[in-house]
């Protein structure tokens, strides 16, 4: 038991990491791209996007913005 709980935590770790709005946003965009697909639309090209996209955002939350900021003087 103490196995399946290990991967368990491992997986939790792995997937939803340091930022769970990525991981809640690809699992958003997985529900969608296969609705998508089950009535006959070709959405594969939704996913990388998504994906890209949540990186970008993560990566600006955690560099403060991603502004230009003036140095001293």
């Amino acid at each position: 038991m103490r196995a399946v709980s290990a991967l368990g935590r491992f997986l939790y770790d792995f997937v939803v990491g340091d930022d769970w709005t990525v991981a809640a946003g690809v699992a958003v965009a997985l529900v969608v791209v296969y609705l998508l697909a089950h009535n006959g639309v070709a959405a594969w090209w939704l996913l990388p996007l998504v994906v890209a996209g949540g990186l970008a955002a993560s990566l600006l939350r955690a560099t403060g913005g991603g502004g230009r900021r003036r140095g001293p003087g």
